[in-house]
């Protein structure tokens, strides 16, 4: 039995940021499903005890969303009955920050020299350029395109999980996405996902102390490893300026049939 820190969370030391998707309310009453989708941080890490919590979740298949270089640094590890898909959302990007995280954990002292570069709120407006960058990148609309189907049209029974490097960037435009078309209001989907400041960063203060160990201000690190409501905020406001809606970024964004969002609906939601 796994423990909860939140509603939604799922507890496992090794992969931090895990949570059930399912459990909210839609504008119309209805409830998501629980049990079936999950989000995550990446999995590399999962050892121990943790290996058969997770298990016990049912997923039979996760999405990856990091890039190339990110799985080969960090592979998830190979699960019984569970199928790997390799989405790489920022394929067509060079310069977004979500997918070269792994360079601030795994070297603070080269990334400190950048403090002062990424100080001021330049950090912030980095990530927040990445987050509208993920509304046109022809690389993320393949990536999601291939994710919702999937979702929509499991290939075999039992639950899905997405992630990323720390399940909140891509993931979280994933799972927002995913709330948001199935009805969930607006407030809901923020709650959902500014709930990675309180899953992820007490996770990440090793890598804290070691930045500032190494020179740098930890200050840097909170808009790049944290969540800000104005980064989700600003891709909501790019996707309705090309798209118009949620129903109109599934059809013209991601070249979805309009089938897709009726049959995640029938899916993923309790009548």
């Amino acid at each position: 039995m796994t423990d909860l820190t939140h509603a939604h969370a799922v507890s496992l030391s090794t992969v931090p940021n895990l949570r059930d998707l399912g459990g909210w309310t839609t504008a119309d009453g209805r409830r998501v499903r629980s049990g079936l989708v999950f989000r995550s941080t990446e999995l590399h890490r999962l050892a121990g005890d943790d290996l058969t919590k997770f298990d016990a979740l049912g997923i039979t298949a996760v999405y990856d969303l990091r890039t190339v270089a990110e799985r080969s640094a960090a592979p998830d590890p190979a699960l019984p009955g569970v199928v790997e898909v390799p989405l790489d959302v920022l394929a067509d990007s060079s310069t977004a920050i979500p997918a070269r995280l792994n360079e601030v954990v795994a070297d603070p002292a080269a990334v400190a020299a950048a403090s002062e570069a990424l100080g001021g709120g330049k950090a912030a407006e980095l990530m927040e350029g990445t987050y509208r960058q993920i509304l046109t990148l022809p690389s993320a609309h393949a990536a999601y395109h291939r994710l919702f189907s999937a979702l929509a049209e499991p290939v075999q029974p039992g639950a899905a999980l997405f992630h990323c490097t720390t399940g909140k960037d891509r993931t979280g435009w994933a799972a927002a996405t995913f709330l948001s078309v199935l009805g969930v209001g607006r407030d809901e989907v923020f709650e959902d996902y500014l709930l990675t400041n309180d899953e992820l960063i007490p996770a990440l203060h090793p890598v804290f102390a070691a930045f500032q160990a190494a020179g740098g201000d930890p200050e840097v690190l909170k808009p790049i490893l944290g969540v800000q409501r104005n980064y989700l905020e600003g891709a909501f406001e790019e996707m309705t300026a090309q798209f118009g809606d949620i129903e109109g970024y599934f059809r013209d964004g991601l070249g979805l049939d309009p089938a897709v969002p009726e049959a995640l609906r029938k899916r993923y939601l309790d009548e």
